[in-house]
């Protein structure tokens, strides 16, 4: 049987993950009839508690998971951890006594509530007073209206999420507006600024990534680099030097790592490090996510059939989020780097096997299951394989990117 969960993280005002919301799709169609909604919450607290893990999914930040009337008139949230949860009570639940009722318990559990894709009725005002959080779409919610919203609420307990947040200039504006939490994908939209150059805490980061996106790697070169920074050598030996390896004497030198772990182990380690460097003043999701891109999309080129390209998997993966890293154009950065002519195909958008494991990778990451099966039958891969190599991905990602 498959499993399914989707997940998107929810930032605060200094772009630290505050939660994650959990989402679940089943079969090939991207949505959920009203009928469904019971259906799907309760699979996604099922598969997520006690099929993956929560502490994979949400590395101890708070879940939010929607919920429909009937599952909160039915106290299913009770059964859950209160710390680790926030209720999302869905835009089609009416506000009866009942399910008023059903959320002052809810809450006094300790359990966070969340009012999701709010758009304000008089009606609805009961819940509000009972609402911790406010959801609402940046989007489609006009500038007027989500003043007049938040200006009602001065003086209440509750604070705002502004959702589907996908620039930095919305991300913005929602900051001045004042919001509280942020969620949607502004954070992989680089601010274009031309002429803009690498700052010089990132040269040499920058230099070691050109450097192992060469087609001939060459180990003189890629020594000179790592020896000219105390943290790139001491990251080198540590990994070396590491129980995984098993190595009975220690390593002592750049040569001697770099020609034990072989230009593949090199490339994969240097372009990790590389990633890290380059997000020193980014959110730290951005390193989860390009690093559990590039696992994924390794795991994904074998699966297809293709292990032999496993490392140029790997490196489209985690070059998938550059421009965010560099705030540049993304067109801008490929061009000073050596990368493979299909690998730089993908991430522009052009057809090719890497486009589709990239693809099928996104469309995973954002739990668009239609596309999911689409990608997957034209890469020949088995569906019920995809859950266990992302959770491998995710727990490999939070184990790289540990400091």
């Amino acid at each position: 049987m498959q499993v399914f969960v989707a997940r998107q993280p929810i930032f605060d005002r200094r772009q630290r993950i505050f939660a994650y919301e959990l989402l679940f799709r089943q079969g090939q169609e991207n949505y959920y009839s009203a009928a469904d909604g019971d259906q799907a919450t309760s699979q996604v607290i099922v598969n997520s508690f006690w099929l993956i893990g929560l502490p994979t999914l949400t590395d101890g930040k708070r879940a939010f998971i929607n919920f429909t009337a009937n599952l909160l008139k039915n106290e299913i949230v009770t059964v859950l951890p209160s710390e680790q949860i926030a209720v999302e009570i869905l835009e089609t639940v009416d506000p009866t006594d009942d399910i008023l009722e059903a959320c002052r318990k809810i809450r006094k559990l300790g359990f966070l509530i969340v009012l999701d894709d709010f758009v304000f009725e008089p009606r609805f005002e009961p819940l509000m007073e009972l609402a911790d959080i406010i959801k609402i779409d940046f989007r489609i919610t006009g500038l007027a209206e989500q003043i007049k919203l938040i200006n009602m609420c001065k003086g209440r307990n509750v604070q705002f999420l502004a959702e589907k947040v996908e620039t930095p200039e919305e991300f913005r504006q929602a900051m001045e507006l004042g919001y509280s939490y942020f969620q949607g994908y502004f954070f992989s939209k680089p601010v274009i600024v031309a002429g803009q150059s690498i700052p010089n805490n990132k040269a040499m980061n920058f230099q070691l990534l050109q450097q192992v996106n060469s087609c001939l790697l060459d180990l003189d070169k890629l020594e000179k680099i790592i020896e000219k920074d105390v943290f790139l050598t001491y990251m080198l030996l540590k990994y070396i030097n590491s129980a995984s390896f098993g190595f009975r004497a220690s390593i002592r030198s750049i040569r001697q790592a770099l020609t034990l772990l072989g230009s593949k182990e090199a490339i994969k380690w240097a372009a990790l490090i590389v990633t890290r460097g380059l997000a020193q003043d980014k959110p730290q999701e951005l390193v989860v996510v390009s690093v559990m891109r590039a696992r994924f999309c390794e795991l994904l080129a074998g699966e297809a059939g293709h292990k032999e390209r496993g490392s140029d998997a790997f490196l489209l993966g985690l070059l998938s989020l550059i421009d965010a890293l560099l705030d540049r154009p993304l067109s801008d950065i490929l061009a000073e780097l050596p990368v493979v002519p299909d690998v730089r195909a993908a991430l522009l958008g052009k057809s090719g096997l890497f486009h589709d494991i990239y693809q099928l990778s996104l469309a995973y990451e954002q739990g668009d299951w239609q596309t999911v099966s689409e990608y997957a039958a034209k890469l020949n891969i088995t569906e019920e394989r995809l859950p266990v190599l992302h959770v491998n991905s995710l727990a490999w990602a939070r184990e790289s990117t540990l400091e």
